[in-house]
């Protein structure tokens, strides 16, 4: 075998490996003790003519050396190479995932941070409450209709709660929590009450038996319908923009009185009437009115004295006017594609 040849073959095999069991296979291929062509070479040489072995055995050994040189060059270039799980630090850098927050999250802060800077205080309270606290203390009495069974969700066996008093029932709104601030606080009050609240309604486009409201409380002396007025006024252009118009319609809650609701001009008609807001161009957003003196009285404060004003608004029904969101289902399906599309 020509040794020139048989060098230049080797060169090309040596180009071409690119793993750790392409190197392997060339070191053995030419260099095994058994079997290797370079060790056969050399074996044979002395079956050759004296005046040929002088000179091949010289050109083999240099065969070999150089095969030795250059397996070890190609083994150094893989050791470099990542293997594996291995960074390769020469690949372009790829964006790290950032968690996002759910909109109704969302809604809540903005909710929490336009009040506080009103100055209003955060309170929260328990999710399963006592009867006295979700019903009789805010003038609801044993027959009123949102006591039926088919609106609250009652507790089978009931359950201690803070207060003396056992928890019959998971909340239908966070007013249990006005009540219980009222009873080891005195005026002035302004507070707001955010959390979760449980009806027994079906899940359609715009019912969930759980969800979110946030609730309000001013209590003081003096206190109006006109401060009613221009609180929940703000809070609205505040939160859906300046330009979105505002009106109070009668209402009837059982432990306000008067009562009204607050209302926005839609945002799809502009307030011409379309089939979103029943072509009234106006659209519900919540439920308010000056506190009943049974209220005040259930608490031991003197109505004679101290007038307030309460309001009530579900998160979810914000997230709906505010984004133009037409399911409610949406926000509780963890569908990423729905919810990272709200802004931070």
């Amino acid at each position: 075998m020509d040794i020139a040849e048989l060098q230049q073959t080797l060169e090309r095999e040596i180009a071409s490996i690119k793993s750790e069991a392409d190197l392997r296979a060339v070191r053995d291929r030419y260099l095994a003790r058994k079997g290797g062509v370079i060790s056969n070479l050399l074996k044979d040489l002395a079956s050759a003519p004296v005046e040929e072995r002088r000179t091949r055995g010289s050109a083999l050994n240099g065969l070999k050396q150089y095969a030795e040189t250059q397996l070890e060059a190609a083994q150094k270039t893989i050791d470099g190479r990542p293997r594996g799980n291995a960074i390769d630090v020469t690949l372009p850098g790829r964006p790290p995932l950032v968690g996002h927050r759910h909109p109704l999250t969302l809604m809540r802060d903005r909710v929490e941070a336009i009040f506080l800077r009103m100055g209003f205080l955060i309170v929260e309270g328990p999710e399963l409450e006592d009867d006295y606290h979700n019903f009789e203390a805010l003038n609801m009495p044993a027959e009123h209709p949102a006591r039926d069974m088919q609106d609250t969700l009652y507790l089978e066996t009931p359950l201690p709660v803070p207060g003396g008093r056992a928890a019959t029932l998971l909340r239908t709104h966070t007013s249990g929590m006005q009540i219980r601030y009222m009873e080891t606080h005195q005026p002035p009050v302004r507070l707001i009450a955010p959390g979760r609240v449980y009806r027994r309604d079906g899940l359609d486009l715009t019912h969930s038996p759980m969800f979110s409201q946030v609730e309000g409380l001013v209590v003081g002396e003096q206190v109006t319908l006109a401060d009613l007025k221009g609180t929940l006024v703000a809070f609205a252009r505040e939160l859906f923009g300046p330009d979105r118009g505002t009106r109070f319609r009668p209402s009837f809650f059982p432990y306000t009185e008067p009562s009204g609701e607050l209302d926005i001009s839609c945002a799809a008609c502009g307030g011409s009437g379309c089939p979103m807001c029943k072509h009234t161009g106006w659209i519900e957003v919540l439920g308010s009115g000056m506190v009943h003196p049974a209220v005040f009285e259930a608490v031991g404060y003197d109505p004679e004295r101290y007038t307030g004003f309460a309001f009530g608004v579900g998160i979810e029904r914000l997230a709906l006017l505010k984004w133009g969101v037409e399911d409610i289902r949406l926000f509780y399906e963890n569908d990423l594609r729905f919810l990272e599309q709200f802004p931070l």
